[in-house]
């Protein structure tokens, strides 16, 4: 029953010092050290609910870049990335060609890649 609300204590006192004055709410950033310090729970719960301004998952930092607009771009895995996706059906487009070409090639008589046998002159 004591650690709990120690390491709580602990865990919103260094999230507290390590925001910037710009991003707490309601009251100065000393003035929630002081909370956090003097009253353990509330203070804790207290910064935590209301002390700090969240931001949304979607725009939080991670694998992402800047967009032109100045705003972050949420970093999306390759099998949600539609990009990416049409890449590979690309790809596989292009080998496909490629084997209908070689094969078309040895119907017609012409020689293949794979084709052992030299032409004759």
């Amino acid at each position: 029953m004591f650690i709990l609300p120690l390491a709580l204590m602990i865990y919103a006192f260094i999230d507290c010092l390590n925001t910037s004055e710009e991003d707490t709410k309601h009251l100065p950033k000393i003035a929630w050290v002081f909370i956090i310090l003097l009253f353990w729970v509330v203070g804790s719960i207290g910064w935590l609910f209301a002390g700090k301004v969240r931001h949304s998952a979607a725009g939080g930092a991670g694998l992402s870049s800047w967009q032109p607009g100045g705003r972050r771009q949420q970093w999306v895995a390759p099998d949600d990335n539609p990009d990416f996706l049409k890449s590979l059906k690309d790809d596989k487009a292009a080998e496909r060609a490629a084997a209908e070409e070689e094969e078309r090639g040895r119907r017609d008589g012409g020689t293949g890649p794979d084709d052992k046998t030299p032409p004759t002159s």
